[in-house]
């Protein structure tokens, strides 16, 4: 999957979870990064904000060399409103996420603030 082309995008917010899993098990950091606009900031719970694309890469290459993987909860249906939504996953250790998605101008999601737990 390196080539950004052939990325499926996020056409509904509910994808955002599922793509960025997929993503991360590959170690597809780009593809993972695609999934956030450019200026997204991230609190992974490490006590301070990550902030753009840049950022987030060295956050999920962080992640890789720790060998942390994302896991699979269940997912909440998406509350949306005009070109937004909120997206959470309640993850099989009891945490919750927390995320704010926009739909962008060709009609696919990404997301903007992305909090990995907000229990």
């Amino acid at each position: 999957m390196s080539d950004a082309a052939s990325r499926e995008p996020a056409r509904d917010p509910q994808d955002l979870e599922r793509l960025l899993i997929e993503r991360q098990w590959a170690g597809d950091v780009e593809g993972m990064l695609a999934l956030f606009e450019a200026d997204a900031v991230v609190d992974s719970g490490e006590g301070e904000l990550t902030r753009g694309r840049k950022a987030i890469r060295a956050l999920f290459e962080k992640s890789f060399a720790a060998g942390r993987k994302f896991q699979r909860g269940e997912q909440r249906p998406a509350l949306v409103n005009g070109d937004l939504a909120l997206t959470s996953t309640k993850l099989p250790d009891g945490s919750i996420t927390s995320e704010v998605a926009r739909r962008q101008s060709d009609g696919t999601w990404l997301w903007v603030i992305d909090r990995y737990s907000v229990t």
